[in-house]
């Protein structure tokens, strides 16, 4: 965020500026007040257990250069914009923080996937453009603003996830983000509950579409039935491993993290991501599809591509003196766990799949937890399960994650791989720190 001031914010927004400092510059902006400080704006939301409101005298006791708010609370003093709705405020000034960039903007959309391909593409393009990336996961209605306030006069590329789990989310998101690329990394079954199907989910991240220019680029995995369907009025490139694709994998190597000859017409480019999952195949290759588009070198993309590192407890891979982890509980739907479970097959021996609830999958849940409990028997590995909704796995059931981690030594043995996958609500990060303190 450059060149704004707090008057020009109150203009963008439609802010009644109370307590002047019209003229202060204002280079960032943030939801916590802890991180307020000279040139921030404070942007005062009310949360479920919290409200922003208390928070604003503090942050600008802090030199914050104004808040964001609903209403001017008592003992604030400096300037504070007032607005109905400051989620909406946040909206507005984020579309225009991407009105003032002109470098290309890469959004990313999928039911999963979207964070490790938004961190392998920005890895790839950091070699050539100083970029931008999404932070963690912050992809919603609330991080896409963060994330947009982050461009400045340094930033020459940006890569911006965009998340949802309801229908005209991804229209309000496109609205903000405007992609210049937009890749789309499958559609799987995800906030079911709410977009009830495959079609359903189609349907809502179809919606970027329509916020997108005519001569925008859309790329999608060529390999997911689903976005087979996509008839985008945009330039399509698809990639994958078949044929059809425009941009293939060949020669396909799990050691090590995973290597592969990324194929685009005559150019042949030899890919290594150091990381653990088949799944990286895919992300790689959108980063790929990317990088081409943008004008970088073979050597650009592979040193790029090396860089990556999992972000948080996705797929992360923990080595004790007798287990093999694979700590990827971040968060958790069918075709996810279905994918880790092949993937974690891969590292050999024993396969042991601690699982949990899969949250959000609206009716047919029994019958999607009943299909990852079939994957992990048809793998041969020794299931262990938790959840109420994790009953229909089968395997070996624990009425609590406590249980279940209390009854690991008896069920394990040194040289297993133990992949351990849940919801994020679930908490299974847990039994990842239980598994990396135990001598079996």
């Amino acid at each position: 965020m450059t060149g704004f001031t707090v008057g020009e914010i109150a203009r963008v927004t439609g802010a009644v500026l109370h307590g002047g400092g019209a003229e202060t510059p204002v280079n960032g902006a943030v939801i916590d007040s802890r991180a307020a400080g000279p040139g921030i704006m404070f942007c005062a939301l009310r949360g479920e257990r919290q409200d922003g409101h208390d928070y604003i005298a503090s942050a600008l006791e802090r030199g914050a250069a104004c808040a964001l708010a609903a209403r001017v609370p008592d003992g604030a003093a400096g300037s504070v914009l007032v607005v109905p709705d400051v989620a909406a405020a946040m909206a507005a000034l984020a579309r225009e923080c991407r009105m003032r960039f002109s470098g290309p903007l890469v959004g990313i959309v999928g039911s999963s996937g979207k964070t490790t391909t938004k961190e392998i593409c920005a890895c790839a393009l950091s070699e050539h453009f100083s970029t931008l990336r999404t932070e963690g996961n912050l992809n919603n209605e609330l991080g896409v603003p963060l994330t947009l306030f982050r461009l400045d006069a340094g930033t020459e590329a940006a890569v911006v996830e965009l998340g949802i789990s309801d229908f005209g989310e991804m229209t309000r998101l496109g609205r903000m983000a405007k992609p210049d690329i937009a890749v789309y990394t499958l559609i799987g079954r995800s906030h079911l509950n709410a977009l009830h199907d495959l079609d359903g989910v189609l349907r809502a991240k179809s919606e970027l579409l329509e916020e997108m220019a005519p001569d925008a680029l859309v790329i999608a995995n060529g390999d997911d039935a689903y976005l087979n369907r996509l008839r985008p009025s945009q330039r399509l490139l698809r990639y994958g491993l078949s044929s059809g694709c425009d941009v293939r994998a060949e020669n396909i190597r799990y050691s090590g993290g995973v290597s592969f000859e990324a194929v685009r017409g005559e150019r042949r480019i030899n890919v290594t991501v150091p990381a653990f999952g088949r799944h990286l195949v895919y992300a790689a290759l959108a980063a790929v599809c990317v990088g081409t588009e943008l004008g970088l070198s073979d050597g650009e993309l592979a040193a790029g591509i090396l860089k990556y590192a999992p972000v948080g407890r996705r797929a992360n891979i923990i080595q004790t003196n007798s287990l093999t982890i694979v700590d990827d509980c971040y968060n958790s739907n069918p075709d996810s766990c279905i994918m880790s479970i092949a993937s974690a097959s891969d590292f050999g021996g024993r396969l042991v799949c601690v699982l949990g609830d899969m949250l959000n999958l609206g009716p047919d849940s029994d019958k999607m937890h009943r299909e990852v409990g079939d994957a992990a028997r048809a793998h041969g590995a020794l299931l262990l399960t938790s959840g109420e909704a994790a009953k229909a796995m089968g395997g070996i059931h624990f009425s609590t994650r406590g249980e279940l981690t209390a009854a690991l030594p008896e069920y394990l043995r040194p040289g297993d791989t133990v992949l351990v996958k849940a919801s994020h609500a679930m908490e299974f990060e847990n039994i990842t720190e239980a598994l990396k303190k135990l001598d079996i």
